[in-house]
């Protein structure tokens, strides 16, 4: 090992600690953002946050290049700038991070080639490895007994926050009463409350998040904290369901600020009370996204090599942009931008991808489902059928490669899989139907409402999750609201006009015409009755212009996390008024 291996590896780690220091600063920021109320701070928060990674392993790329001439590093070198890395990491309290840093400045030196488990972690080094011991405090642990209120009480009094409550002897009131319903007043004297130190911030939501020990197991406590306009406190539901906490950090919704030096234990920490969510997706939802699609990464290896399935079309209708494929067995979905796009998709390459780009940026409300971009995405090719590999060889061919056994796709993005809700209402009973179409336009509204227009709002670019909610992934025609002008439909001149292919009246490329947006989607007539009953305001024009003015104006809408019917507003004012 020579000085030079040596620098290079702890110039790497240097670059990883600054990165997530300023990770760290941003975070820390939560708290006086959301008691100033300051939410297009929030906003802009959160944007940073997701640049500051590759900013700076772009950092590092350029201070190793200017060390050294990196076209000289062959294989031998990388291996022992690797194995000096490697020891620099036991007791490193965000080694696994760590590791993932390194693999993104290798990849962005080597153009995303050559990559192999000798030169990069695509496993981890220390898999055996007990969690990092966090130097703060990651939870509280309360034992309420017969004092439910007083310990809640405690819960709420430790939360760093400043503001004043509205009325916190209620909001107390309706989590015990929620808590007594849920779990009888035998399970409670039992009970403990493990409680994390740090609030989970989020948009405009503080959340409590905790652990509630019952004698037959634990479950999640799950406590939003709100602000009201004059500065005050509130508490909005408390959720003790394992599928609604699943939802609250779900793949469709931004990542939580939430601070955590050491990021591994509070991934740890969760997992009881989110069993369904794997260990890529509990550190996407605290922001460490990076790592998140390392995780991602390892599950797809994982599937492969213990399953024997072959690569196949996903279903619904075949795209006009996009080609996606699958596994039979996989939760997730392969998404290829196509080399050519059929003739009436006006948009590039470049479009495409800005537009994923700003959907990862974006609140997404819990209504578009995040991504996980790679290059040079490797496929066994054993596992690719040779009708499957035809429409590779045909709609891809640009961004193929074939190595030997391995068939090498140059760009593409992993996304949850769901069932595209065109396939859905197919076979739904009219009761599952009216919850569907009623989704489809709560989606479509609260997109619209985050200065999202979809573009094609056709059934078949939305998706059912299993918890039964409408999430839209197609992202190539999205644009953001206040760009875009609202227009009604011209009178016709003619009684001709209306029965011709083309519209009689001119259309810019910014011009949307809500009224027309019925032939698209009321074809079918039960599906249209419901759509036009439950949510007309999806075809009248000013109705998307005064949601235009709204959002010019700085508004910010907050999209719950949470069913209306959960409020406590709703369950329990009128009772106790």
């Amino acid at each position: 090992m020579t000085p030079r291996e040596s620098l290079i590896a702890h110039t790497i780690l240097q670059g990883f600690d600054a990165q997530y220091g300023r990770f760290l600063d941003i975070t820390a920021g939560a708290q006086q953002r959301f008691e100033q109320a300051d939410w297009l701070a929030v906003q802009q928060a959160m944007k940073a946050r997701i640049h500051l990674y590759d900013h700076h392993v772009g950092l590092v790329t350029h201070q190793l290049r200017i060390l050294n001439d990196t076209s000289e590093w062959d294989e031998a070198f990388w291996l022992r700038v690797k194995s000096h890395y490697e020891t620099l990491l036991p007791g490193y309290p965000r080694h696994e991070i760590a590791e993932s840093f390194f693999n993104s400045v290798y990849c962005r030196l080597q153009g995303h080639r050559h990559l192999s488990p000798e030169r990069l972690f695509i496993f981890p080094s220390q898999p055996y490895a007990p969690a990092p011991v966090a130097q703060r405090p990651l939870s509280r642990l309360y034992r309420p007994q017969q004092n439910w209120q007083e310990t809640l009480r405690q819960v709420l009094n430790d939360m760093p926050l400043r503001l004043t409550w509205q009325d916190q002897t209620r909001d107390i009131g309706w989590i015990v009463r929620h808590l007594h319903e849920q779990f009888g007043a035998a399970q409670l004297a039992t009970a403990t409350l493990d409680v994390a130190c740090e609030l989970f911030y989020r948009n405009k939501t503080a959340w409590i998040v905790a652990r509630l020990q019952l004698s037959d197991g634990m479950v999640p406590c799950l406590l939003p904290i709100q602000r009201d306009d004059a500065g005050r406190l509130w508490i909005d539901t408390c959720l003790t369901d394992s599928d609604d906490a699943s939802i609250v950090f779900g793949f469709a919704r931004a990542y939580f600020m939430v601070y955590a030096p050491v990021p591994a234990a509070l991934v740890a920490w969760l997992q009881p009370i989110l069993p369904g969510k794997t260990v890529a997706e509990r550190y996407m939802a605290i922001g460490c996204q990076k790592h998140g699609k390392t995780e991602c990464y390892r599950e797809y290896l994982h599937y492969l090599a213990h399953s024997q399935e072959d690569f196949t079309i996903a279903p619904g209708i075949r795209g006009m942009v996009m080609m996606v494929f699958t596994l039979p067995g996989f939760d997730r979905v392969f998404k290829v931008i196509k080399d050519r796009f059929a003739p009436q998709k006006e948009v590039t390459d470049a479009q495409v991808r800005d537009c994923y780009r700003m959907v990862k940026e974006h609140d997404r409300v819990g209504r578009m489902a995040d991504t996980q971009e790679f290059e040079h995405f490797a496929l066994p090719r054993a596992r690719i059928p040779a009708e499957l590999m035809a429409e590779f060889e045909r709609d891809i061919p640009e961004k193929l490669e074939v190595r030997d056994d391995v068939v090498i796709i140059r760009h593409l993005w992993l996304e949850r899989r769901m069932e595209p809700l065109n396939l859905w209402l197919a076979q739904a009973t009219p009761e599952q139907r009216q919850h569907a179409i009623g989704e489809y336009g709560d989606a479509i509204r609260q997109l619209a409402a985050a200065n999202i227009f979809p573009g094609d709002m056709l059934f078949k670019n939305f998706g059912m999750t299993r918890h039964g909610r409408v999430v839209f992934y197609d992202y190539d025609e999205i644009r953001p609201m206040s760009e875009l002008v609202f227009r009604d439909v011209p009178q016709a001149r003619y009684e001709e006009d209306e029965l011709q292919a083309e519209p009689w009246y001119s259309v810019g490329p910014d011009d949307v015409f809500p009224e027309t947006f019925r032939y698209a989607l009321c074809s079918e007539p039960a599906t249209g009755k419901l759509l036009l009953a439950l949510h007309p305001q999806l075809f009248d024009p000013n109705w998307w212009r005064a949601l235009q003015v709204r959002i010019r104006a700085g508004h910010i809408e907050e999209v719950i996390a949470w069913r209306a019917s959960q409020r406590f507003s709703a369950r329990y004012a009128s009772v106790a008024a």
